[in-house]
């Protein structure tokens, strides 16, 4: 995969946010790296904005970390939809679709 001399800003963005979920889920860079079938040097780079991120890599990541390859690409501290889906990772499944059906009931209540 190729590397960057300079970060790129968005992949910059995202490999902070990898680096953050890795931290929250207390994941060494070798056990993320192992977890996700990539190498500790590819990993490194992806986390400082240096590599060219594939949607194979972002599947491979999320997989490592056992969440939907959308908590890679969304950033809380900038849109209220991320926010929410930050908050709706942390509760338990059971939780999460019950808040699924209020809300489909709430949409379906405006058409």
């Amino acid at each position: 995969m190729p590397r960057r001399s300079t970060p790129d800003a968005f992949a910059l963005q995202v490999g902070a946010r990898i680096r953050e979920l890795r931290y929250e889920m207390n994941m060494s860079l070798a056990a993320l790296a192992d977890a996700s079938e990539l190498s500790k040097g590819h990993l490194s780079s992806v986390e400082h904005g240096l590599a060219a991120i594939t949607i194979g890599t972002i599947a491979r990541l999320a997989e490592g970390f056992g969440v939907p390859p959308m908590y890679l690409l969304t950033f809380a501290a900038e849109d209220e939809r991320a926010h929410a889906a930050e908050l709706l990772r942390h509760l338990p499944q059971s939780e999460v679709r019950k808040l699924r059906r209020q809300i489909q009931a709430q949409v379906a209540a405006r058409k």
